[in-house]
């Protein structure tokens, strides 16, 4: 009797596994990239952009300047093509100069048969660095936008305007403070809000580059804190209007999924059977467990690029969009083959036009083919 029993469970789960195989799936992939210091070569006078120049510290010339743009692309056509050899119907991006570099980026070899669309706003920061997302035009259609602003103050003392890195670790996560001397407020980047239809349903994405850590972690922690805060009202008024609201929030974070403004302003979980109703997944914390990063400092790997979706992306009911798993883009010719930052991500220098200081990061949504 129980050897029939057993035959008979072995014949189902060859037929349930059959059926199964014989599913298709449609994938999109959702990516975030800091481009490190993407700049084209003309001064603006409303930014401290000086620097990437001809006459600036970096000599940024014409060629240098096409070569980061044909790197960038190299790396953006590639991201999460092992399970989906479409390049990503999303790319979030940060450290973004202006639509210029944008719009001569969408136009590089490896990047102009995939059509996509551009979603920028110049933003208050004084580096003249922004977010911005590109999508795919026969995938996703664009209903609305809008750049949020974060309003974070100095106390009551401001504190000396930075425009150079002090130490490694400010390199890592470059970023010029700059205060308003009437109200001392920081100013960094907007977060950015896009809804639009992908294939026919609604999605909301958020990109975001939150304050760095220039002039020390801990004192600059209420910064990010606030961006995580801000962060959470965004969601929590798109939850509001429809409470399956599928979100994705995405950017380099500065820092880690296990800082403050990630686990408490946010509320973001590492676990899925942990994510109540309106909560946030993050799966890069599993990864940051494991000892996985994005940007490395002192030999200490960190993940401060994150992709995290709404619960109601975790649902596993394939008839309409939902997540399916999420990965860190780190291909050997992204790293730094020698010298002192041996194994870290490779970065421009003076001899040398890499890709940026961090890895990409990506997502998958999956649903079921018809």
């Amino acid at each position: 009797m129980i050897r029939k029993v057993l035959s008979s469970l072995f014949v189902f789960l060859l037929l349930f596994k059959g059926h199964a195989q014989n599913k298709s799936f449609v994938i999109h992939t959702v990516a975030f990239y800091n481009f490190e210091n993407c700049f084209d070569t003309i001064n603006d006078p409303e930014t401290n952009d000086e620097e990437w120049t001809p006459t600036g510290d970096q000599h940024w010339n014409t060629k240098k300047y096409q070569q980061k743009l044909e790197n960038l692309a190299r790396v953006l056509s590639e991201i999460g093509t092992s399970a989906n050899p479409n390049s990503p119907t999303f790319i979030g991006g940060a450290e973004i100069e202006n639509q210029g570099v944008l719009e001569d980026l969408i136009r590089q070899p490896k990047m102009i048969d995939k059509d996509y669309g551009i979603i920028h706003f110049d933003s208050p920061d004084k580096r003249g660095i922004d977010v911005a997302l590109l999508y795919q035009k026969k995938q996703f259609q664009p209903t609305s936008y809008a750049n949020i602003p974060l309003y974070v103050y100095k106390g009551e003392q401001p504190i000396k305007e930075t425009s150079k890195a002090d130490s490694q670790e400010d390199l890592e996560t470059e970023d010029l403070i700059q205060l308003n001397t009437k109200n001392y407020r920081v100013y960094t980047r907007d977060q950015l809000l896009v809804t639009g239809f992908l294939n026919g349903e609604e999605i909301h994405i958020i990109v975001n580059h939150w304050p760095s850590r220039s002039g020390g972690e801990k004192k600059t922690s209420p910064f990010r804190e606030a961006a995580g805060t801000l962060n959470r009202k965004i969601i929590d008024s798109l939850q509001h209007i429809n409470p399956n609201a599928k979100i994705i929030t995405m950017g380099d974070l500065n820092d880690s999924p296990f800082n403050n403004s990630v686990k408490i302003a946010l509320g973001a979980k590492g676990k899925i059977q942990d994510v109540g109703e309106f909560g946030i997944y993050n799966p890069f914390e599993e990864m940051a467990n494991k000892g996985l990063g994005t940007i490395a400092f002192r030999d200490s790997w960190d993940i401060f690029d994150q992709v995290m979706v709404s619960g109601s992306l975790l649902q596993k009911d394939y008839n309409t969009f939902q997540y399916w798993k999420a990965g860190i883009y780190n291909k050997p010719f992204l790293i730094q083959k020698s010298g002192k930052y041996k194994g870290y991500p490779l970065r421009h220098s003076l001899t040398e036009i890499g890709f940026s200081d961090h890895f990409p990061v990506y997502i998958y949504l999956i649903k079921e083919k018809k």
